[in-house]
């Protein structure tokens, strides 16, 4: 049975009619789809300019703050090491802005050891202040540094009786040992305190450190006075970590020292880690991996 001619007629009339719609349609579609993925790639390119613009600023920033930083360390030592350096106090102003500067790059302990024995003999007549003004400051970097180093690290603090260790003779005084925990490695930390020298407010102290995570254990025998910075002064572990040990105070009965352990990423310029530590480290995070 064959449909109406009438009806066949209509349908073949709406079909002539949606055909040219269907390819206006079409059209449109491929110009949205085109349009909507340039504006996606000039949005891209636009996030690519702007990236590489930030980054060449903040290339160019770094460069000059290193230019500015390299200008003034070398104007600083120059004047500072001159013959017709001056007076003692431009020298302390000098060293007070190597210290304040520099202090986390550079060893600045021979310094303040040689202004100090200029200090003790001047006859200035501010002798003192200039002596109170130059601890104050090693003691400022010293602390300085302790607060950073121990928001990545562990510390403890220990009281020696320097009269008990007078009494004492050549073997010294123990400390309380301690447990210190640095990136999930945990290592024992004995010190013991051989000598005290009261002219120079130094200790002579002997450093232990065993840890689990490796056999080997690390031993050390320094002194360390007020101009010992835990940055720079600090001691390499067998775990590839960094101890340091302070004097936070010298007294005439008691002296407080203060030892931090922390990665060693964060130790100064000049003692980043050995390339052999390096690749020691690597393999002994791929084994416990």
């Amino acid at each position: 049975m064959t449909a109406p001619s009438g009806h066949k007629d209509r349908w073949d009339k709406f079909g002539v009619f949606l055909q040219p719609l269907g390819g206006l349609f079409t059209a449109l579609s491929v110009a949205a789809v085109g349009f909507a993925g340039t504006s996606m790639i000039e949005r891209q390119q636009v996030k690519t300019t702007d990236a590489r613009l930030y980054s060449e600023l903040m290339s160019q920033r770094e460069q000059a703050e290193s230019n500015l930083r390299k200008d003034m360390l070398v104007s600083v030592i120059q004047s500072y090491l001159a013959p017709e350096a001056g007076s003692i106090s431009a020298r302390l102003l000098h060293l007070e802005l190597l210290a304040y500067n520099f202090h986390d790059s550079l060893d600045l302990k021979p310094l303040f050891l040689d202004l100090g024995r200029q200090i003790e003999a001047t006859k200035d007549p501010a002798r003192e202040g200039y002596a109170r003004r130059l601890r104050r400051v090693g003691r400022e970097i010293a602390d300085r540094q302790r607060f950073a180093l121990e928001l990545r690290g562990d510390s403890f603090r220990r009281t020696v009786d320097l009269a008990e260790l007078a009494a004492a003779g050549r073997s010294g005084v123990a400390l309380d040992p301690a447990t210190l925990t640095v990136d999930k490695s945990t290592s024992e930390v004995s010190l013991r305190v051989l000598e005290a020298n009261r002219a120079t407010e130094q200790l002579l102290l002997r450093l232990e450190v065993s840890s689990a995570a490796v056999a080997e254990v690390t031993r050390a025998e320094f002194e360390v006075g007020f101009f010992d910075f835990p940055m720079i002064d600090s001691t390499r572990l067998a775990n590839g970590h960094r101890c340091a040990v302070m004097l936070g105070a010298f007294g005439e009965e008691t002296a407080d020292v203060v030892t931090v352990c922390f990665p060693g990423e964060y130790a100064s310029l000049k003692d980043r880690p050995y390339y052999d530590e390096v690749v020691r480290q690597l393999r002994r995070d791929g084994e416990t991996e």
